[in-house]
């Protein structure tokens, strides 16, 4: 038995854990990332088994913590558990046997099959002094098997310098958020001027991720294309009601006119620094150019277009197809994979067209879900 035994760490080791983890958590912009090396951090620092962070969702008025990276997150109520008394009280909180606390709930332990017994927590603070969350530790591997004052010290100490990183990223968040909606609105904007509606930007957010995803791009990058889509006709507000809403065929000069909403909706967002904005910027530039070269507007083809162009290309398309719009009755759906087929590498890029045809039913749950 003494072999599972672990000694209490000397200031040195100490050291080291903090330093070791202080340089990946001050580089972390990822919030399940970050939140997974706090734990890390502090279960290391405690010589404990487990380590958990939760987070206050004041939205929702629960606490979330993350177990495993692509794991599902876990929510209680804000009040729930010993991790819902710390927040509540603000104050730490030592226990040599949770099973001996009325306070405490097994529903995790049966979950994930697993024996609790001691367990530490305390407040996770900014420098408002507003509680975060707190840091949950399980079972000290110290032949002794409680945590001490000391542990509740170190602990603190953790608390107190990850609370500055985790407030840099969930403020860049929040910025990030704003960033989305506004881009969002502005994307309706450029729908509603051609008479669309906004559905049509939320399908086409969804159609591409879904497609970026089946096509095996990382989940970050789907999501990147997902928010930056609605900007994909932001420069028809540069273009005149009279030749966007014309009922009749356009002449060569209007189509022309029409034409040059990719470049003007990329020189409105070109200069930006922002992730959101410069992949906005591609996506309306790129989204009218076609596989065989004979797009606009500089007649890029195949793989010279960008991955972002492509897929909101086929994305745009099967939504204007499938849909009502002002000029023209939805196709019938065995008249679009018709369309896509004899599409397939001249408009489309040919690998993309099997990927959306392959997952045919999720984009067409995806249309049912937003109908106008």
């Amino acid at each position: 038995m003494n072999g599972r035994w672990k000694k209490e760490l000397e200031s040195e080791e100490l050291l080291d854990i903090i330093f070791a983890y202080a340089s990946r958590i001050t580089i972390e912009n990822n919030l399940d990332r970050l939140l997974l090396l706090m734990a890390d951090m502090g279960r290391d620092m405690t010589v404990a088994d487990r380590c958990m962070l939760w987070l206050y969702d004041e939205q929702k008025d629960e606490l979330w913590a993350k177990v495993e990276e692509k794991a599902k997150e876990v929510r209680i109520p804000a009040s729930s558990g010993l991790a819902g008394y710390v927040f509540q009280t603000a104050k730490p909180l030592v226990i040599e046997d949770a099973h001996h606390d009325d306070r405490f709930h097994a529903d995790m332990d049966i979950a994930y099959n697993y024996r609790t017994k001691s367990v530490m927590v305390i407040p996770l603070k900014n420098k408002q002094n507003q509680t975060l969350g707190v840091y949950q530790v399980m079972n000290k591997l110290t032949k002794e098997g409680v945590f001490t004052s000391r542990d509740v010290k170190k602990l603190s100490l953790a608390a107190s310098y990850t609370a500055q990183a985790l407030e840099a990223v969930l403020m860049n968040m929040e910025m990030e958020e704003a960033q989305k909606e506004i881009i969002f609105k502005m994307g309706e904007i450029g729908e509603v001027r051609s008479k669309e509606t906004g559905s049509h930007v939320k399908r086409v957010a969804e159609y591409a991720k879904l497609l970026a995803i089946k096509s095996g791009l990382s989940e970050e990058e789907a999501d990147l294309i997902k928010v930056a889509s609605p900007m994909h006709d932001i420069g028809k507000v540069a273009i005149a009601d009279a030749i966007l809403n014309k009922p009749g065929k356009l002449s060569k000069q209007e189509f022309l006119e029409v034409q040059a909403h990719a470049s003007i909706g990329y020189h409105l967002l070109e200069n930006s620094k922002r992730t959101i904005l410069k992949a906005a910027a591609i996506i309306a530039k790129e989204h009218h150019e076609r596989w065989d070269g004979k797009g606009y507007p500089e007649g890029l083809s195949g793989e010279k277009i960008h991955i972002y162009g492509r897929i909101v290309a086929v994305a745009d398309v099967f939504d204007a197809l499938a849909t009502d719009r002002p000029y023209k009755q939805a196709w019938a759906l065995e008249d679009i994979l018709t369309h896509f087929q004899n599409e397939k590498g001249k408009q489309f890029d040919p690998a993309l067209i099997d990927v959306f045809l392959e997952n045919l039913h999720g984009f067409l749950q995806i249309k049912k879900r937003y109908e106008d």
